[in-house]
């Protein structure tokens, strides 16, 4: 083991100041990793009171500025805004001539790439797009988190070592992203991880009707077994009655969801018709066994669908 005192990142100089333009719960937590890896955050814009706290707490000493203000001190400045508010953020910023010539301008949107950065890039600017592919809390915990973190990546090609040193330095791990695949990119990130809370709060949801005192303890084990089965084996992994053709079972299951919790028939027959086309195409699921199991899926949309939404 090496016992040799590490250096406290406090004690190196400074290589570059950075601001933070939308204290959700990306900003901060990148601004404290970069200051970690030794830049210097100086500036951040926070509206509302909860951004404001959570700004004080990840960036402690820090001021709340205007957004010029923010560009103004920072050789690099985070754009953590939502994604539909970031080109007209962009737009705004170039025109009122808040960029200055080699500000590097970072934002996170896993939507798009570096062309929405357009405007500042024609104002001398240095446009990356860095996404970080993980869930965020707004607390001290996501600095921690954000060692190992895949992060999508799309800059002009001039800037690619930049933009990965960049997320090397946070402890991340840059994945390259085409420009043009933003949006695919995103839509499976969103269809693996926002989807999946859903899923899971419905999961305890039943799991509390049906009598369970702590479904959280129940569905731990299963799910984690689950995700990483996934992970490791894909297709391979599915099991449970779509994938078996337990037609019957299917029934019933539909049947309680209706009786007990109408809103999650629809969310339920979409995936299993899902995992039963998965389960066909890769030999799992039994042919003679697929045309009753989609009778079923289908006859659960006929005339009372309307109820289950």
């Amino acid at each position: 083991m090496n016992t040799t005192p590490q250096p406290d990142p406090r004690d190196r100089p400074a290589r570059l100041t950075v601001g933070v333009i939308g204290a959700g719960r990306v900003g901060p937590a990148l601004a404290a990793s970069l200051q970690l890896a030794g830049h210097r955050p100086v500036a951040v814009s926070a509206v509302s009171e909860r951004s404001r706290r959570r700004a004080a707490e990840l960036l402690p000493d820090v001021p709340v500025l205007p957004p010029a203000e923010v560009l103004e001190r920072s050789d690099l400045v985070l754009l953590t805004v939502p994604d539909d508010a970031l080109p007209g953020l962009v737009s705004g910023l170039a025109e009122t001539g808040s960029v200055r010539p080699g500000q590097l301008l970072v934002h996170t949107s896993g939507r798009y790439g570096a062309r929405v950065l357009d405007p500042a890039l024609r104002a001398g600017a240095l446009p990356l797009a860095l996404h970080p592919a993980m869930t965020f809390t707004g607390t001290p915990v996501d600095v921690q988190r954000l060692a190992g973190c895949s992060f999508g990546v799309t800059a002009p090609e001039e800037l690619r070592l930049a933009a990965e040193a960049l997320v090397i330095e946070m402890g991340g791990e840059p994945e390259w992203i085409a420009e043009e695949n933003r949006p695919l990119y995103h839509a499976a990130l969103a269809l693996g991880a926002n989807h999946l809370v859903t899923l899971v709060a419905q999961a305890m949801d039943l799991l509390r009707t049906a009598g369970v005192s702590a479904p959280d303890r129940m569905l731990g084990p299963l799910l984690g077994a689950a995700l990483d089965n996934a992970l490791r084996s894909g297709d391979a992994a599915l099991t449970g009655p779509v994938a078996r053709g337990d037609a019957g079972t299917v029934a019933a299951h539909v049947t309680e969801l209706r009786r007990h919790a109408p809103q999650t028939v629809a969310g339920y027959l979409a995936m299993a018709r899902a995992t039963a086309d998965r389960a066909l195409a890769h030999g799992l699921l039994k042919p003679e066994l697929a045309e009753d199991l989609l009778g079923v899926l289908a006859d659960g949309t006929d005339g009372t669908e309307g109820d289950a939404r």
